[in-house]
């Protein structure tokens, strides 16, 4: 049950907080908020910072944060309307120009080999914003390419000859599929529904955050609520493709719940706990304030997994 002080503190944030919540927490999509996110806001002041030719910063993937790429990834993430023409036309003009030799995504001039992490992010951000199915063949073709035999994606495989998946890459890459299969798209979707459930269960095999093999936490800073997430992993940003995805709750996700409840703070709010160091078009929330962000999705994440969470332990006991 959550406390009708937080739901109102929710509701008093940016337009595009205030839709998140209604729909998925109080099961009232309403199209009207929706539309507003381009308007007002951070919508609207991503959108202002759009340039004539349609980047935004200086380049597809330059600098950190306020590129292109990242940005498409944030009004992606406000649920800004997938219909948003100023958007499409970007997405269109990234397709075309920043694909590699080997159909990934590859901004850079001087790497050959795309990158399957770059590439997974950007599916996402395409498949939301409904491009044309033909566009994205290439890239599909090279992340199934990507795959490795443990389940998962890691940027270096056709770079340096990674021969163990990361989770970077692998949420990266599976949070675009899912994406891709929500949307209608059919080209080979067999083959990417198979890569992401193996790749899920590389990620469940590892608890969320731990080592396969010694059980340690194989990254402190994945247990760090940070928003925007950027290509960093961390637990909620797993939990979030989980619950995105559709995914019933799995014991081995445990350990990173008991962890996400841990940092509910007195007042029933989750804090921004980190922020990724680089330059941003604008800062949404306060490091160390209470994060409407954090708290929206830490609550959409326990609300999806809570009834087959309380049925695991009732059977156990």
């Amino acid at each position: 049950m959550i406390a009708q002080e937080t739901l109102d503190w929710l509701l008093g944030g940016d337009v595009c907080i205030q839709y998140q919540v209604r729909r998925d927490l109080l099961n009232s999509d309403r199209g009207s908020l929706r539309k507003r996110i381009a308007t007002e806001g951070w919508g609207a002041g991503f959108l202002s910072l759009r340039r004539s030719d349609g980047h935004w910063g200086r380049a597809y993937y330059q600098p950190k944060w306020t590129s292109t790429h990242y940005t498409l990834l944030d009004l992606k993430n406000l649920a800004i309307s997938p219909a948003t023409e100023p958007i499409r036309r970007t997405v269109e003009m990234v397709l075309e120009s920043e694909r590699g030799g080997d159909g990934g995504i590859n901004p850079s001039a001087t790497i050959k080999q795309s990158d399957v992490c770059l590439t997974g992010m950007f599916l996402n951000v395409a498949a939301y914003f409904r491009a044309q199915e033909r566009a994205l063949r290439p890239l599909v073709d090279f992340i199934l390419s990507q795959q490795l035999s443990d389940g998962g994606f890691n940027c270096r495989f056709n770079r340096s000859g990674a021969v163990h998946s990361s989770l970077h890459s692998t949420l990266s890459v599976i949070e675009g599929i899912s994406e891709y299969d929500r949307n209608g798209y059919t080209y080979r979707l067999g083959a990417l529904q198979s890569a992401e459930r193996e790749s899920r269960e590389f990620i469940l095999r590892h608890r969320l955050f731990r080592s396969d093999h010694s059980g340690e936490v194989i990254d402190k800073k994945m247990l760090m609520l940070s928003y925007p997430s950027r290509w960093r992993y961390d637990i909620l940003r797993a939990l979030e493709y989980f619950r995105a995805a559709g995914v019933a709750y799995d014991p081995r996700m445990e350990d990173a719940i008991a962890v996400l409840l841990k940092k509910r703070r007195s007042d029933g709010t989750w804090p921004l706990q980190a922020r990724h160091p680089g330059r941003t078009h604008f800062e949404m929330e306060q490091t160390g304030a209470a994060s409407r962000w954090n708290t929206l999705r830490a609550l959409r994440v326990l609300k999806h997994f809570e009834a087959d969470r309380l049925q695991d332990r009732q059977l156990l006991r």
